[in-house]
């Protein structure tokens, strides 16, 4: 067996099955919710390349393998003197099977990307037909800098995308008060301020191509709390705690359509529960830079040895 397949085998069943374990775990990620994501993110970066280069080691034959760790070797930063470009030779001299191994490596990193653009097809769709229903029946407030729907139910929720808009439901106007409202429009504008829609189509562009994996299922589960806590965060520096609080849970019972981010929703009452309970933020953020680190030193030594392992 090549060798050279061991570490990124060891990274991709490491950021693929345990680390997702330990960080939906880890009671910091809530207090720091914007680190955490920036985590999963990059577990979710680490597995793909990980199993790319797995599939490349499996494939690649000893001899050109062998090949490719003494040119790593040389192009590492301390014998950078050294390194310099494959001969043509080197080339020329490649095997039908060496071209197979790098045609299913960039097969493997091109994965994500179409289940991202799919993903990003469709929601597309569902926005555009969710703005022209919102053209016919909505009512644009320019006081509140949003669109009023006719609705019963308490709903605040953004569209987000290249013409962004948020919407309030009459039912909202009717139940909350306006700090309470103004603390829920604080929030939809956090989610456009910070393009939150795109992390969750890569949340959904990795589930679909990787679903039976624990980090797709974790990440499916974590990553949209993450961010709706992300624009709580944000929308506190606008209002008060219980202003917002009190908007949450009068909005717990609502589901937004497809495609967009609400304010209220299932998660809505551990949310309120987080928002009024005292934190310490900072330490919460010492632990997840501690976990980045860890991470970090601990994949760094597996891609370096993934092909620069003599023999």
């Amino acid at each position: 067996m090549n060798h050279h397949l061991l570490p990124p085998l060891a990274l991709t069943l490491a950021t693929g099955t345990v680390l997702p374990v330990l960080l939906a775990r880890g009671n910091w990620a809530h207090h720091a919710p914007r680190l955490a994501i920036c985590i999963w993110a990059l577990l979710g970066v680490l597995f793909n390349a990980g199993l790319a280069m797995s599939a490349f080691q499996t494939l690649l034959p000893y001899r050109t393998s062998h090949t490719l760790s003494h040119l790593t070797e040389e192009c590492l930063p301390w014998s950078a003197e050294r390194c310099r470009p494959p001969a043509l030779s080197v080339l020329s001299s490649l095997a039908v099977i060496d071209y197979v191994a790098v045609g299913a490596t960039a097969t493997i990193l091109a994965l994500p990307c179409a289940t991202f653009l799919r993903e990003a097809v469709r929601a597309r769709r569902h926005r555009a037909r969710h703005a022209e229903m919102l053209s016919l029946l909505g009512k644009r407030d320019q006081g509140l800098r949003a669109t009023v729907l006719e609705h019963s139910t308490p709903a605040v929720y953004c569209l987000p995308g290249r013409t962004p808009q948020v919407i309030v439901s009459t039912g909202a106007l009717r139940s909350l008060t306006e700090c309470q409202l103004n603390a829920a429009l604080e929030h939809e504008r956090a989610h456009i301020a910070g393009r939150h829609h795109l992390m969750t189509l890569a949340v959904q562009a990795l589930t679909a191509a990787f679903q039976p994996l624990p980090l797709a299922r974790r990440m499916r589960h974590e990553v949209p709390l993450l961010l709706e806590m992300a624009a709580d965060d944000r929308a506190l520096r606008r209002c008060s705690r219980e202003a917002l609080a009190l908007a949450l849970y009068a909005m717990a019972a609502g589901q937004a359509p497809t495609a967009t981010l609400a304010a209220g929703g299932p998660s809505a009452v551990l949310r309120v529960r987080r928002i009024l309970t005292p934190r310490q933020v900072g330490y919460a953020v010492l632990q997840g830079l501690f976990a980045t680190t860890a991470l970090i030193a601990g994949v760094a030594p597996l891609f370096l040895a993934c092909c620069s392992i003599p023999g």
